[in-house]
């Protein structure tokens, strides 16, 4: 039997972080995507909460998360806040996982924090480094929509992400992705230019804890990114997710929820399974 996902808001050294959780026992946090919330993890929090203790925060200046300043708004600032978190939840030790952006986070946790981190997954993560941040600064940001009093940004944001977005499926998931997008504003954009800005290439090499790094297989970018991103870290062992889109989480939460269970279980040093 599923328990009830439970959220409540945590006062934290900096600002005040909302979370959801589920379950109990070993601890994860999991980490959203640009310009998500928890909502992300819905779905995956119960299917976790059966065996670990799952907890999904909002970054901070998303979902219901107090913003950053802006000279802290880095993938830097957005780690330490989130250790914030565990420390207000006294929680000293975990496993984090991330997708996109939250992949970066987990990362830079690991990298930081690295006596606190137990496991990590990466799940489509890019890899930035000079090149990539190079090609960046030519790029359309995909959630850049002006907005309009006649709201035809809204309809822009939709038709910008749809094709992204499984068939058949996609309409739930894209009114969860809108919501969550307005109430980001401008950091729906802002965002992606936080990811581009991290000097992925200096901190990768840091990590020591066990680390899995998904590649769902409809998520271009991330899949060819994958095998880059695993060789850079000692270790780390690639999976790749058949059918997986860039809401792999939401589209598909057994199959991540199951990749990331299987992967802690198969690594817990405490004796818990």
């Amino acid at each position: 039997m599923m328990q009830k996902t439970r959220r409540r808001f945590v006062e934290t050294a900096s600002g005040v972080v909302h979370i959801a959780a589920n379950g109990s026992g070993a601890p994860v946090l999991l980490l959203h995507q640009t310009p998500r919330s928890w909502m992300e993890f819905r779905d995956v929090l119960p299917i976790l909460g059966a065996q670990f203790h799952a907890i999904a925060m909002d970054t901070r200046g998303f979902g219901d998360s107090d913003p950053l300043p802006p000279e802290w708004t880095t993938i830097e600032g957005w780690a330490a806040a989130a250790l914030e978190l565990m420390d207000a939840l006294e929680i000293p030790r975990f496993s984090v996982a991330g997708h996109h952006t939250g992949a970066i986070i987990a990362l830079e946790i690991a990298a930081a924090a690295p006596e606190r981190v137990e496991n990590l997954v990466l799940s489509a993560m890019s890899f930035v480094d000079a090149e990539r941040r190079l090609q960046h600064a030519d790029e359309e940001i995909i959630d850049a929509v002006e907005p309009r009093d006649d709201g035809r940004h809204i309809l822009e944001l939709w038709e910008r992400r749809r094709p992204h977005y499984p068939k058949g499926t996609g309409r739930d998931l894209l009114e969860r992705f809108v919501v969550d997008a307005l109430k980001a504003g401008p950091m729906a954009a802002e965002g992606h230019h936080v990811v581009y800005r991290y000097r992925m290439e200096d901190r990768i090499g840091r990590v020591r804890c066990p680390t899995l790094v998904l590649a769902p297989s409809e998520d271009r970018k991330a899949l060819m990114a994958a095998p880059k991103v695993a060789a850079a870290i000692p270790g780390a062992r690639l999976e790749a997710i058949s059918g997986g889109t860039i809401p792999f989480p939401d589209h598909l939460p057994k199959i991540f929820a199951g990749a990331v269970a299987t992967f802690l279980k198969a690594n817990d040093s405490t004796g818990r399974q």
